[in-house]
């Protein structure tokens, strides 16, 4: 079996593990036994690290299936490669050649000797974060909820917004808390760093670490820290503004706040969509032209290596430097004084068609099977579950159930990725050595 397929089957094993225990009466709050596509949606859903759900977790599930959620979101986020290969670690197995090429796929690194210290690093750096998230939430819950119900609320948000899963046991989400400075800037903390990529993260430890003990090791950042770390700043502070230039004008999202509260919101509303999924205002009373940036931000989505989806910032980057190179009128594409090698070009440009053109084929069946829907609402959950988001304009529950398959496929599709599908499907893509002439064609 090739790699590709090892990883498309394993997350499909995962889903339908998930499916058969959230059908289960103890899954329930009732005690009943669960409807399988609800089921089966939000396993897809939480191993997706999407967050869309048909029902209110909170209130639907029991202790059990939140729980149950909670781990499929778990190894959703930390990927199904990396899980397994840090249990094969803790019984103590080792590695064959085709698991280290696994792992090395899994965490899109180019080497695989130093494979093992990865995961290492990325399960500690999941658990210290996930812990701090959960203590930093603790004041918000654990007063107005008691200790127990309220550790239990720190715990599930932590994980899930470090996820960038966007599950919430809260019925409006966290529009009860679009007020709270401890909750607001500790969930989009764990957002930010879950989805800008463990290799960041490491890199920017390893250089505080210098500073800190005084070292003279000149540390010199790698192409992958600048463009990633970059991009989410600028991705951000447009947002920002974005969204407080449009919503401030909407009384039903922005406009009955002070300035306080409004940048708040827009802090949020802009950090959410890459790719989260929690809320602090109603999305669906969000402005056309704020659900269309909202929509252009899912699309765009996380960094490479992170928990969140999306086609990613590194590929918008390439594809605005190539722009940049074009116009420049040169023939290398450069970034930070290094040249994109023309497969990574290739492969940009492949995923962007492949997103774009999944996300079309999904609004198109949705438009046929629930017609009465705008188009607006359609495209927005479709990119939605395709980044992995987790946003809705509050349609989830009530489309059809062709429509509810849709969107589980879409997820499912978004999530391990479009090139990755494709080469489990047709298998993995093998060099060649033909050559053919080269011609001149009009493009533009």
């Amino acid at each position: 079996m090739t790699v590709s397929r090892t990883i498309c089957l394993g997350f499909l094993t995962v889903i339908a593990v998930g499916t058969i225990l959230l059908m289960m009466p103890f899954s329930t709050s009732d005690g009943s036994w669960n409807d399988p596509i609800v089921a089966l949606f939000t396993s897809t859903s939480a191993v997706c690290v999407t967050g869309l759900s048909v029902v209110d977790p909170g209130t639907y599930f029991s202790f059990w299936g939140q729980l149950f959620i909670l781990l499929l979101a778990q190894i959703g986020g930390l990927g199904y490669m990396t899980t397994t290969t840090f249990l094969i670690t803790l019984i103590g197995r080792k590695f064959n050649l085709r698991q280290k090429i696994a792992i090395q796929q899994a965490l899109d690194r180019p080497g695989m000797s130093d494979s093992t210290q990865v995961l290492r690093s990325i399960i500690a750096t999941t658990l210290i974060f996930e812990i701090t998230g959960t203590f930093l939430l603790l004041p918000a819950f654990v007063p107005e909820y008691g200790w127990d119900q309220g550790l239990w609320l720190a715990i599930f948000h932590s994980i899930n917004a470090w996820n960038n899963a966007g599950f919430s046991l809260f019925k409006d989400n966290l529009i009860g808390y679009q007020s709270s400075y401890l909750v607001v800037f500790t969930i989009t903390g764990l957002i930010i760093l879950g989805g800008i990529g463990y290799q960041v993260i490491l890199e920017a430890y390893l250089w505080l670490r210098d500073r800190l003990l005084k070292r003279t090791t000149n540390l010199v950042f790698s192409l992958d820290f600048k463009v990633a770390t970059s991009t989410t700043l600028i991705l951000l502070f447009i947002g920002v503004i974005a969204f407080f230039a449009i919503e401030t004008r909407n009384p039903e999202t922005f406009g009955s706040l002070n300035l306080r509260g409004q940048l708040l919101l827009a802090w949020f509303q802009s950090v959410t969509p890459r790719t989260a999924g929690f809320n602090t205002i109603d999305i669906g009373k969000m402005t056309t032209a704020g659900l269309f940036i909202t929509i252009a931000m899912m699309f765009i989505g996380a960094s490479p290596g992170g928990t969140g989806g999306g086609m990613k910032t590194t590929t918008l980057r390439v594809l605005t430097s190539c722009t940049k190179t074009i116009l420049q009128g040169k023939e290398e594409v450069l970034l930070y004084e290094r040249k994109i090698a023309v497969s990574l070009i290739l492969k940009a440009v492949g995923v962007v068609v492949g997103s774009v053109g999944m996300v079309i084929f999904s609004t198109i069946l949705i438009a046929l099977t629930d017609p009465k829907l705008d188009f607006i609402q359609i495209l927005f959950e479709v990119v939605s579950a395709f980044a992995t988001v987790g946003l809705s304009t509050g349609i989830t529950g009530s489309v059809s159930i062709a429509a509810k398959l849709i969107l589980i496929v879409t997820m499912y599709v978004g999530r391990v990725g479009v090139l990755l599908l494709m080469a489990a499907v047709l298998g993995d893509p093998r060099p060649t050595r033909i050559h053919y002439p080269e011609e001149n064609l009009l493009v533009g």
